[in-house]
């Protein structure tokens, strides 16, 4: 499909509007700069300063305190990258990951006063008598957030929520003969091999199960579905096989976990057991003379990944009170998002054992599609605890001088057992990102805007800390929030992947490229995207396949910054509310040591092992996300590419156009086709604008007499300023960088529709979207695509085409106005 002007605005994406910012030019007068931030920190209450007559010297008694640091920019980002330290990682690292702090357990409730207290001793905060812990919806949480606006000094706390969660009983899974009695008992523990003396440590810290799985006991024959994707189940369905009354047998990966569940259950299906595949490990297997950890780097065949089956397509957070927060008193539901039938995860030892029930000709037949049922049944017995938990977010605030722009860094605390890779390596990153805002602020720096620091809990169940909070306070994050930097695992694996919003795709590219690479000489964090690990031979063919696609679109042209998904906290923010969003992390590539995800195994021995020995990628993860915050939290104007993603979408819509070929249909899309160049056209203008409006007020402020300490006192050199000076024209040129701003926040929000997603209306967002049955995976377009790829209705595509169509008009003449 073809666009208007297409060239010329491919070209202005890549090289990006000529932004020339005072603050970076060689004028020794840092006046200029400060000012161009603080009074721009005034615009938003410039009409009422003019209207009332109110002595406007706060705003420049602010940019004078601020041309007063002895930081310039540049000083700034340097001394930040200066802080992050791999010795401060590790012992960080070393306190958190070894100890189990499962959401809404005590031991969560300590990392949370951990969080608080590291929030405090950076910023300067006297702890307060009583512990500023507050239950959500009191007068103490509200004001927390809500008077962000009126800080003067930072500010932390605690918010409590609670939400619907389960903890385990009793298990048990087990091969019956034919008088129902049992011939073989799986252990469903893992087995806590002394050789990782944290996995031996807390073996039974959290027994293996699954969150949010429904109680119950059942009894029925073995059925295997490989993914548990839909075309696999599809495939067993056309192969003659019959899900009702049967138990599903999966494997990890493909999709959420939940999703397996879920289609189960709408299959007629009694029960779930899933395990991990040492396929899916690559070449690091023991069939490849690999030993299995802790001796060597494969999988621990009696390591067992946990996880929630929230049906997080539907909805995330608390089940009971989707769209509002989790307070003390809510009124709740019974909770539609949650599975109706029991599941259990297993290891690889004992899924071998099940799947010789399901043909005795070895695994290779076992795995074929083709609906065979063990001739013996299985029962699976899974009774767990379903109550009301507390859960803790720790929260920080540093203000900036602009009260109502706000930029939001998060991170869960909470994991399955110890989690040190997953999320304790993210919360390490986060905990030297604290320490580089504690020494900026202590050498006098203050941002321009606000920035909020969050410590999530209970993201493993269904990102329900930071959905709760989300739904706490919607209102104030869609009035004030410029952007969410998220931040979950960061150091797993050898290539560094990061994922967000295509308006910051090129931010995150550019501070990469300002990141030393941490473990190459010579190369940049950037590179680090096709790092792969060092371990190699044989392996699955279609795995290895799809990771070799997979490299060669990172390395094409373009940015390449993939469209986010689901399963992390960016969720609510973006697919609710509209909020730019970016995520990050070094990831697994199938050459890295086998990971074991949310397993006793996930411990700082196998991660200073295999992930990150020297903590250096810790670190390099705390300094790119470091100088992200920074870019967005100190700049004139805001660094959003809109002309960007406006591009994307039309890359977006050609694959729709591809997909819909593919199937046979025939779909008018002009409509939709003529909205995207339009938008594009509006994104171009917006371009223009923002460097004239930086430009204009940027000329005024060089024109501002510097004042001499030694001549006179500040409030009479504030005076004689304001005396001499055109306030109009100042108020207006203000004003203009304001109003660009304002657009490019509000470009992210233009996809939001009230009337939600059809089948699952908490999710908002038009652009982008976990896929329904995909889960972890992003879906762009999704409610254009999903009519044809699952409902396959032509005359639903072209509606929701109509409905994308008409948000994007909206957008694009917000633009221009």
């Amino acid at each position: 499909m073809k666009y208007a002007s297409i060239r010329d605005l491919e070209a202005q994406d890549r090289n990006g509007p000529s932004l020339k910012r005072v603050c970076q030019s060689p004028l020794k007068v840092l006046v200029a700069c400060a000012a161009a931030y603080t009074v721009y920190a005034l615009g938003t209450n410039w009409r009422e300063h003019v209207a009332s007559g109110v002595d406007a010297s706060y705003a420049v008694e602010s940019f004078l305190a601020q041309s007063r640091a002895p930081l310039s920019r540049k000083e700034v980002e340097e001394l930040y990258l200066s802080i992050p330290d791999p010795s401060s990682a590790r012992a960080a690292s070393r306190r958190y990951a070894t100890r189990s702090h499962i959401a809404g357990s005590a031991g969560s409730f300590e990392a949370a006063k951990d969080l608080l207290e590291l929030f405090q001793q950076e910023f300067g905060i006297p702890p307060p008598s009583e512990p500023p812990v507050f239950s959500a919806g009191s007068a103490a949480s509200r004001a927390a957030t809500l008077n962000i606006a009126k800080l003067g000094t930072p500010n932390a706390w605690i918010d409590t929520y609670y939400p619907l969660m389960n903890t385990p009983l009793r298990r048990s899974l087990s091969i019956l003969d034919s008088a129902g009695a049992p011939l073989w008992e799986a252990d469903l523990e893992e087995d806590g091999d002394p050789g990782d003396p944290d996995a031996a440590k807390h073996k039974y810290a959290v027994p293996a199960f699954h969150g949010f799985s429904a109680d119950g006991e059942v009894a029925g024959q073995l059925i295997y579905v490989n993914y548990g994707l839909n075309e696999d189940y599809d495939e067993v369905l056309a192969a003659g096989g019959n899900f009702t009354g049967k138990i599903v047998l999966a494997r990890y990966g493909g999709n959420f976990r939940g999703l397996k569940v879920q289609a189960a259950e709408q299959l007629g299906a009694i029960g779930v057991i899933m395990y991990s595949d040492p396929r899916d490990d690559g070449p690091v297997t023991v069939e490849n003379g690999y030993e299995y950890w802790p001796a060597g780097p494969a999988r621990n065949p009696h390591s067992v990944q946990r996880g929630s089956v929230q049906y997080i397509s539907m909805y995330p957070g608390d089940p009971t009170t989707p769209g509002v927060p989790a307070y003390p008193n809510a009124t709740r539901t019974q909770g539609e998002n949650i599975p109706k039938i029991p599941s259990l995860p297993i290891s690889w030892a004992n899924a071998q054992v099940l799947l010789r029930e399901i043909s005795d000709k070895g695994l290779d037949d076992a795995f074929a599609l083709d609906g065979k049922a063990s001739n013996r049944s299985v029962r699976l017995v899974n009774h767990v605890y379903d109550r009301i938990m507390p859960i803790w977010n720790s929260m920080a605030v540093i203000p900036g001088h602009i009260h109502n722009e706000t930029v939001i860094i998060g991170n869960h605390r909470d994991a399955w057992v110890m989690g040190a890779v997953d999320p304790t390596s993210g919360t390490v990153s986060l905990h030297e990102v604290v320490r580089g805002f504690g020494a900026l602020y202590r050498k006098g720096w203050k941002p321009l805007r606000n920035i909020v620091l969050a410590s999530w809990d209970a993201e493993e169940y269904g990102m329900i800390g930071s959905t709760e909070w989300v739904e706490d306070f919607p209102d104030w994050i869609a009035g004030n929030v410029v952007a969410y930097i998220n931040i979950d695992g960061s150091a797993g694996g050898s290539p560094w992947l990061p994922t967000g919003s295509p308006s910051l795709a090129h931010l995150i590219r550019d501070a990469a490229l300002d990141i030393a690479h941490p473990t190459s000489s010579g190369k940049t964090l950037w590179d680090a995207r096709l790092d792969i690990g060092p371990f190699h031979g044989p392996g699955d063919d279609d795995l290895l396949a799809a990771y070799r696609a997979k490299l060669k679109e990172v390395g094409g042209d373009g940015v390449g910054i993939a469209p986010l998904g689901s399963g992390s906290d960016f969720t609510p923010f973006l697919q609710r509310l509209g909020v730019a969003s970016m995520d990050e992390s070094f990831n697994l590539s199938p050459t890295d040591a086998a990971y074991h995800y949310h397993s006793i195994y996930d411990t700082e021995t196998w991660k200073e092992k295999y992930a990150d020995p020297d903590f250096k990628k810790h670190v390099a993860v705390a300094q790119h996300l470091g100088l992200v915050l920074l870019r967005l939290l100190d700049s004139t104007i805001l660094p959003l590419n809109t002309t960007h993603y406006s591009l994307e979408l039309g890359k977006y819509l050609d694959g729709v156009e591809a997909t819909a070929a593919s199937l046979g249909f025939d779909v008018d899309l002009s409509q939709l086709c003529t909205s995207v160049t339009r938008l594009q056209a509006a994104s171009s203008a917006l371009d223009d604008e923002k460097v004239e409006a930086e430009r204009a007020l940027n000329e005024i402020l060089r024109k501002l007499p510097q004042r001499e300490p030694e001549a006179c006192g500040l409030h009479a050199w504030v005076d004689g300023v304001l005396d001499h000076w055109n306030r109009h024209e100042l108020a207006k040129a203000v004003r203009r960088v304001q109003s660009a701003n304002a657009k490019l926040i509000g470009f992210e929000r233009g996809f939001i529709s009230e009337e939600g997603l059809e089948g699952r209306e908490w999710y908002k967002h038009l652009g982008v979207a976990p896929g329904k049955w995909l889960g972890y995976g992003a879906t762009t377009l999704p409610t254009l695509t999903e009519a044809l790829t699952i409902e396959q209705n032509v005359t639903l595509a072209e509606r929701e085409a109509a409905r994308l169509a008409s948000l994007l008009d909206t957008l694009a003449q917000k633009m221009m106005h």
